[in-house]
């Protein structure tokens, strides 16, 4: 079973710090939900409200359509995976899985039963009576994820559960976990600070900054349409130059920058003779081609094999960089190099 969580203008006071500002969004019920942002953005306190460790200042929290007001952890159709897992060092792994249910009053065998069912949905069927030191850190991973399931939660609720992993074992991870909740169909929400784990694991992704929600859409929505300037910085990489929008007409704005004027797709605020930005993402950014063309010097390039990464920066002293086939890296003419960009692949924003 799988539940939907929404929240109803939440906000969260802690003494004087305004952690969570107005923020309303709903997950649906199966949904792999992640909430992105840097460190400090309240997106950890939004899903400790959720779990029931604390409760809003201001808003409510509905889980099935019940308002969690005054209900504990305990008491809330929830499971949390922690960065730390906090596995139970002296007991074997399939102890650890059945923890939860020992607290319910399940008799040893059919927690032992049920433990191992878990173990063999996670791949781990044959590690059951093995301590929680002698599993590598994506198995211990894994054992916590069990654990969690054995409560049959209808959210399951994770805190950057895979912060404390190598970059290979972490993609690897992420694929499995999202794996494993299509298999389930228990509702996730996932916290992050790793814009690359959002985008590859999630349904939809809502972006925080400083306590306020800038936008909710799914990952390629987020990359290609933002709704905001700090989501076009913070999801990607991305080429900004700055200046003042002049003109809009059939959904395109024209920004009169220190380049001259550029030309992109309008976003929201744009409005004749407001501050704005133009953001084009490295990929979109072409050499010697395109409607919008700029003159770059280039620093450095990265070869990466099929593809390469050309650094420099544009005249206005900007940093450029732009994604381009590894068979056209080479030494790099001395001089300017003109990248152009087309105006459909780049979106003019407002200033926040």
């Amino acid at each position: 079973m799988s539940l939907t969580v929404e929240l109803e203008g939440v906000g969260m006071t802690f003494s004087a710090t305004r952690a969570v500002h107005d923020v309303s969004f709903k997950v649906e019920a199966g949904e792999f939900f992640s909430i992105l942002g840097p460190s400090g953005c309240g997106k950890t306190t939004i899903l400790r409200m959720v779990a029931g460790f604390i409760d809003p200042t201001e808003g409510r929290v509905l889980i099935g359509g019940q308002d969690m007001r005054g209900l504990g952890p305990n008491r809330r159709p929830t499971a949390m995976i922690f960065q730390s897992l906090a596995l139970f060092p002296l007991m074997p792994v399939w102890e650890n899985v059945a923890f939860g249910l020992e607290a319910r009053g399940m008799a040893r065998a059919e927690r032992r039963r049920r433990a191992l069912d878990l173990l063999r949905l996670v791949a781990l069927e044959e590690y059951g009576d093995r301590m929680p030191g002698d599993l590598s850190g994506g198995q211990r991973q894994r054992v916590a994820i069990a654990r969690a399931l054995a409560v049959e939660p209808a959210v399951m609720l994770l805190d950057e559960p895979l912060s404390a992993l190598d970059l290979k074992l972490r993609q690897h991870m992420r694929a499995e976990l999202r794996a494993l909740q299509k298999r389930t169909g228990v509702t996730f929400i996932y916290i992050t600070h790793d814009q690359s784990e959002a985008l590859a694991m999630s349904d939809r992704v809502a972006v925080m900054s400083k306590g306020v929600l800038q936008q909710v859409a799914s990952p390629r929505t987020l990359y290609d349409d933002p709704a905001t300037a700090f989501v076009a910085r913070f999801v990607g990489e991305t080429n900004a130059i700055s200046g003042r929008i002049t003109a809009l007409r059939d959904g395109v704005a024209q920004l009169d920058t220190a380049l001259g004027p550029l030309w992109g797709r309008a976003g929201a605020g744009t409005a004749p003779g407001v501050p704005g930005t133009i953001y084009i993402r490295p990929e979109a950014l072409t050499p010697g081609a395109g409607a919008n063309l700029l003159p770059a010097e280039i620093e450095r390039m990265d070869f990466e094999g099929a593809y390469g990464l050309v650094h420099g920066r544009f005249a206005d002293g900007s940093a450029m960089v732009a994604l381009v086939p590894g068979a056209r890296l080479d030494a790099g003419p001395a001089g300017p190099v003109p990248f152009g960009f087309d105006t459909g692949r780049a979106m003019v924003l407002a200033d926040d």
